[in-house]
């Protein structure tokens, strides 16, 4: 089973791109961020046409996540990140397929920072922790996935330097993340890959692309009943250079 996770940035603007990702590729489990539309506005029926069932949790212009599966419906088990009700952010959801909890997540930029924006970031991974805790106590195979925007060593990205004053990097976020790993998820990608130097973000300015500037936010983090079952984990990196591309690639991982 491949689960995969892919910040489309914006599901209309890049819906060729990412209908010829899932036909090339067909993941189980497709997760999507930054969908960029309203719920009314999801293009649900192009998805249908390739035999992928959806749910959505859209917002105008910003934000949003969809988990999107091949030949079976999700069913949704949450939809947004609780601790906050003040938070109207899209940004978060859970489904249960194939026996498997799918969370799929879009955590916050924080930049510029310091700022409320990197205070929001923080506030919202001390509340993504304390739900994945729960979930983790139901002791089933739970996969978390999603644009984290977290770079969570130096090994992640193309420079320290260049990111050194980003909020993707500072001590607070990684020091987050690493709680969260800490409580008893493994990060798949991580895991295969310890020497590090796998991208999954390369911006569209200074040419970050063809000079392969880029580095990891995308993670698959797997509760330990989905990692006793990891089998494989990579980055379809071809699909940021194509025509009209998002500026991240799809990342995914197989479980037996």
């Amino acid at each position: 089973m491949r689960i995969a996770s892919f910040n489309i940035n914006g599901t209309r603007a890049r819906l060729p791109r990412l209908l010829e990702w899932l036909q090339e590729r067909r993941p189980t489990v497709a997760c999507l961020q930054e969908i960029k539309c309203a719920d009314d506005s999801f293009p649900a029926e192009e998805f249908e046409k390739i035999g992928y069932r959806a749910i959505w949790h859209g917002q105008k212009g910003f934000n949003g996540v969809a988990i999107l599966v091949d030949g079976a419906e999700p069913v949704e088990a949450r939809r947004g990140l609780p601790g906050d009700p003040e938070d109207v952010q899209s940004r978060y959801t859970e489904a249960d397929v194939h026996g498997l909890r799918i969370v799929n997540l879009y955590l916050p930029n924080g930049n510029p920072q310091p700022g409320p924006k990197f205070d929001y970031k923080l506030a919202w991974m001390e509340r993504l922790r304390a739900r994945l805790t729960e979930l983790l106590a139901t002791e089933r195979p739970v996969v978390v996935v999603g644009d984290f925007n977290v770079i969570p060593e130096d090994k992640d990205t193309f420079s320290v330097r260049a990111m050194q004053n980003d909020a993707l990097m500072q001590p607070e976020s990684r020091d987050a993340y690493r709680r969260i790993l800490n409580d008893g998820w493994t990060d798949a990608i991580d895991t295969l890959n310890p020497q590090g130097g796998v991208w999954t973000f390369w911006d569209y300015q200074a040419g970050a692309w063809q000079r392969d500037h880029g580095f990891r936010i995308d993670h698959l983090l797997l509760s330990p009943e989905a990692a006793d079952r990891l089998k494989a984990a990579g980055v379809d990196k071809e699909y940021r250079g194509r025509e009209k591309a998002s500026d991240h690639a799809p990342v995914w991982v197989e479980l037996a």
